[in-house]
């Protein structure tokens, strides 16, 4: 039985996604999702109730939560930070949710008086249509009247009104109805030959909802799966299996940002370009920040360095910077934007005597920096970001574990869904094949279930990766 609280969740879920198409892929950025204490004890409840059926993970992505979320609801709740009034307590005012229930209570009231009047007008009606009926007749003749009339059966019957009551009120007789000419139905749809079979859907929702595999996006479980020799069915088969049990809903930390217009650089193979950038790490209190200082190769997306300070100095910028450069060499370009760390004499001295070209973002654009701003959206926008951190060394202990996932366990959208390492240091020709030869494998046994010989482009290995790339490229490459 769904609680009051539940239904208001969803009912404001539904609305913001009534204006757009559903999926992750379409509509959009959405607002951020909040929750009282109230909701949480209730969304609590109702997964723990789902796992005693092992229907936790389709409850997760049906409410677009993260199994994270409820482990640290489980947490505050056992702390008594969540606690609530018990059944039958005193609560005084009544609650929003309260108030709003006593509304649609008196509403519903209101329209059951309604149908009751409703319904006794119909009556009244009835026993007049036959009157009325005899008398136009004879005025009209039969044919048009039974023509009107047969029009008005058919209508309360779309109406979902009973044949037997719909007849009543016509005077019309069902079986006179029913050997009436209906209207040419349409033929029912063809079932595609390639369609999944009802097992092998079950087994794509039983893996989606897997508790190794719950907390990741449909792209990321296809291509994990393809890295065990594992293929289920394709990528658009998941969404629309995930679709089919309403359990598609974006449920990231997601935040609007402004269109992106960046310099022209190109990066066609690892070491190239470099792309820099300081982030904000909120600290114990308000008004207290941790420095993030990360650069990464736009080819890639390898982490090739990030440092935590308590402060933005271009001289710890300089100290980065040479550590990086020591271990993966030195660059041909680096990317920033404009802060004053970036554009400091110390960085420009150092980046001069290397001989290293300087590229910066344009003035007056704040979102000029796509791969530093995409890594930092990862970073901050996952289950497991912290609010804030207590002091340096628990950031910096933070950022170390983020980077070692990022770089050797995180497949990219970007770069084929291959790991920034095995792009870095050349390994992801050899994941590629493997998992060719995985879908070569799916493609014989079930060679109806494929429209092309070739793989997924979503699998192709990296190309040159370009920041803002020129328009005369894009067309050349496209003919």
């Amino acid at each position: 039985m769904s609680s009051p609280v539940l239904n208001a969740v969803r009912e404001d879920s539904a609305v913001s996604r009534s204006s757009s198409s559903s999926g992750p892929r379409a509509g959009g950025p959405r607002s951020r999702r909040s929750f009282t204490a109230a909701q949480k004890l209730e969304f609590l409840a109702a997964y723990e109730s789902a796992c005693e059926n092992s229907e936790g993970g389709a409850f997760l992505r049906r409410e677009g939560l993260y199994s994270s979320q409820m482990t640290e609801w489980r947490r505050l709740r056992d702390a008594g930070s969540l606690a609530g009034k018990e059944p039958g307590e005193s609560i005084g005012n009544l609650t929003a949710d309260q108030a709003e229930n006593a509304r649609l209570r008196r509403q519903l009231e209101v329209s059951e008086s309604r149908l009751k009047k409703t319904e006794a007008a119909l009556e009244l009606n009835g026993k007049t249509t036959g009157v009325l009926r005899e008398r136009l007749r004879g005025y009209a003749g039969r044919a048009p009247v039974q023509e009107t009339l047969m029009a008005v059966y058919r209508s309360m019957l779309e109406l979902k009104i009973p044949s037997r009551r719909a007849a009543s009120l016509t005077g019309v007789s069902r079986t006179t109805a029913n050997r009436k000419p209906a209207p040419p139905r349409d033929h029912a749809p063809v079932v595609p030959k390639n369609k999944l079979s009802a097992a092998e859907r079950a087994r794509i929702l039983s893996a989606l909802n897997s508790p190794e595999f719950v907390d990741l996006a449909p792209m990321q479980v296809y291509t994990k799966l393809l890295d065990q020799g594992i293929y289920l069915g394709s990528l658009s088969t998941f969404y629309r299996v995930l679709e089919e049990n309403k359990q598609v809903k974006e449920r990231r930390r997601l935040a609007k940002h402004p269109p992106r217009t960046v310099p022209e650089l190109v990066a066609t193979a690892p070491g190239q370009v470099f792309t820099w950038d300081i982030t904000k790490l909120a600290g114990p209190v308000k008004g207290k920040y941790f420095d993030c200082y990360m650069m990464v190769d736009i080819h890639s997306r390898f982490i090739v360095g990030a440092h935590v300070h308590g402060t933005e100095s271009g001289v710890l910028a300089v100290e980065m910077m040479k550590g990086i450069f020591g271990i993966h060499g030195i660059p041909q370009v680096v990317h920033a934007d404009r802060g004053t760390s970036m554009t400091s004499k110390t960085v420009a001295a150092l980046l001069s005597d290397l001989e290293v070209t300087r590229s910066h973002s344009r003035p007056r654009v704040s979102n000029d920096n796509p791969y530093s701003e995409a890594l930092f959206k990862t970073l901050k926008h996952g289950p497991e970001f912290p609010e804030r951190f207590a002091s340096v060394h628990d950031a910096r202990a933070f950022i170390s574990g983020f980077v070692d996932w990022y770089n050797h366990h995180h497949q990219h959208s970007g770069i084929g869904f291959h790991t920034p390492a095995n792009v870095h240091y050349g390994h992801a020709a050899d994941v590629a094949k493997d998992r060719s030869a995985t879908l070569a494998a799916a493609r014989a046994k079930h060679p109806e279930r494929f429209t092309t010989s070739t793989d997924p482009k979503i699998l192709a290995l990296p190309g040159p990766a370009w920041i803002n790339q020129p328009k005369e490229t894009t067309e050349q490459l496209a003919a």
